[in-house]
């Protein structure tokens, strides 16, 4: 139960790291919680600081969900569910601790975690996510729809697991992006201009 604790705390802290602010702040003296949506993540880097920072921003969540994973899968002396320890990355994310508990959309480091369980179907998601970005220009609707693709993948896959993990991971994208579902439906969330 020590290690549990132990391992799900890190995930958190892990996952509260806010990359938009630090690269924000450390190299464009830019908070970008002031300027485009004020979220943290990955697609208001892009729109605020450009593709240098959006591409740093995405990787560095990307992987605090791969890391929250594999520090357990090769560090603990038992075995522990690397899917519980995880979403607490997830939730880190979405509620950093470092950054008023107000931070991303919870899309780049649930990326992270399927891509530290299943790089095969990390690769399906990602091929998914750009292609209907390039068709779209919309990040958030790209985002939702790949979810969904995420979980039939995993069913069609017969991966119980990751069933289990991206319909948790669905539940959040969904919660995280109702103001932008809004705007879709009322035609006025914005497109991208960088693709």
């Amino acid at each position: 139960m020590l290690y549990y604790v132990l391992f799900i705390i890190l995930a958190y802290l892990l996952g509260s790291i806010p990359s938009g602010l630090i690269v924000g702040k450390a190299f464009y003296q830019t908070d970008i919680r002031e300027h485009g949506s004020g979220n943290l993540g990955g697609t208001n880097t892009f729109r605020v600081l450009g593709k240098k920072a959006g591409i740093a921003v995405t990787v560095s969540d990307v992987l605090k969900g791969t890391l929250s994973i594999a520090i357990p899968f090769y560090f603990s002396p038992i075995e522990v569910n690397l899917l519980v320890i995880g979403v607490f990355c997830v939730i880190g994310h979405m509620y950093p601790l470092f950054a008023g508990f107000k931070g991303g959309k919870a899309v780049a480091t649930s990326g992270g975690l399927v891509l530290g369980l299943s790089p095969l179907l990390f690769f399906i998601i990602l091929a998914t996510f750009f292609v209907l970005l390039y068709i779209t220009k919309y990040v958030s609707l790209s985002s939702i729809v790949t979810s969904f693709v995420a979980v039939i993948t995993a069913l069609i896959m017969s991966r119980f697991d990751l069933l289990i993990l991206t319909s948790v991971l669905l539940t959040f994208i969904i919660y995280r992006h109702i103001p932008n579902i809004k705007r879709l439906m009322n035609k006025t969330e914005p497109k991208i201009t960088w693709m």
